[in-house]
């Protein structure tokens, strides 16, 4: 509850006098701590947050519930108008069902009202529950266990992460078979889409913040690889042949799929990426150090697709390309890297 406050405190510093702020509870029952209130107010907010306290049974239903239906009354046509939730996860009292939440938060974005999810705690905190809910309320999720976290999320990556600019965000990546022989996409399972639903509109997806920016990594194996971890394909009678050799040094087309926030209709933007050698002395430090965290979790989940778990390379790669840092945060991430190390001695 502590750092549940403090948060409050840090997302209130960064509102306008034109703002509102209603604060609603949800232990036991719901209801209305605070009534919607101008940003510029900020001695009777900080009070309202300073009341709160951890109690009860959680009506997670009733309280969203509540907290849409303020957020509708004091709607601003054209504004960011949002729900943040803040929870441990675990709703157990009313309309909690996970398909009944997802119902009322899904017909609740239609309207233009959006949700933010703040996970706080531990002991039975339930991550996927909370990521899902984000997800159909066209938001962000987060999980804060500190004010080191609170200020990277609700401080310094505000704007991209309460501000939409796009929403139903999909990006489709297609590799030219004359240098990529095999690809895969590294984590974003839950994110993953079917081919045909790319271009359908009433296929929900991400959102884009201003100034977000989102990191993918590919492993690929070339044509001249004989690596072990190449699918095992029968030929297909039927396959056409590759139309590659049409494309000269295309190496990948990347197609970006997005509607404005109040929009229902997509549009698509694509980009061709050309086939150009990178000495390893190029590769941008922010890269390696992308590689060494995507890494690191390939070895936490015992992943049959890499060889090399060597926890010592990781923490090598990480440290030779922490950068400024001033944030902090690439040292938190070697930190665990080497708690992980000692624990597994």
């Amino acid at each position: 509850m502590t750092v549940l406050k403090s948060s409050f405190k840090i997302l209130l510093d960064q509102l306008r006098p034109q703002d509102k702020v209603a604060i609603v509870v949800y232990a036991g029952s719901a209801g209305m701590v605070l009534a919607p209130t101008s940003a510029k107010e900020k001695g009777k907010i900080t009070e309202a947050l300073d009341r709160l306290y951890a109690g009860g049974s959680t009506a997670g239903g009733a309280g969203i519930e509540l907290a849409y239906k303020l957020a509708q009354e004091n709607f601003v046509k054209g504004g960011n108008n949002r729900v943040i939730l803040a929870t441990d996860g675990d709703f157990n009292v009313g309309d909690s069902s996970k398909g009944d939440l997802e119902t009322l938060i899904t017909e609740k974005r239609k309207t233009g009202i959006f949700l933010t999810c703040l996970g706080y705690g531990m002991g039975n905190y339930k991550d996927n529950k909370m990521e899902t809910l984000a997800d159909k309320g066209n938001g962000k999720y987060a999980y804060i266990d500190n004010l080191q976290e609170a200020n990277k999320f609700l401080g310094k990556e505000f704007a991209g992460n309460i501000y939409t600019i796009a929403k139903d965000v999909k990006i489709q990546i297609e590799f030219n078979p004359k240098y990529v022989k095999s690809y895969r996409l590294i984590g974003y399972e839950n994110r993953k889409l079917r081919n045909e639903d790319f271009s359908d509109d009433k296929i929900d997806a991400g959102e884009l913040g201003s100034g977000h920016t989102v990191t993918a990594l590919y492993e690929i194996i070339s044509p001249d690889s004989s690596s072990e971890f190449l699918p095992k394909a029968n030929k297909l009678k039927y396959s056409k042949a590759s139309t590659a050799q049409k494309y000269g040094e295309e190496l990948a087309t990347i197609k970006f799929r997005y509607k404005k926030p109040a929009g229902s209709k997509s549009a698509e933007i694509s980009q061709v990426v050309k086939n150009s050698a990178v000495s390893d002395a190029k590769v941008s430090s922010d890269f390696k150090f992308a590689s060494s965290v995507a890494w690191f979790g390939l070895v936490l989940r015992d992943s049959k697709l890499i060889k090399r778990k060597n926890l010592n390379e990781i923490l090598n790669l990480a440290k030779q390309n922490k950068g400024k840092d001033e944030e902090g945060y690439r040292a938190e991430f070697i930190k665990l890297v080497e708690k992980y190390k000692a624990s597994k001695k």
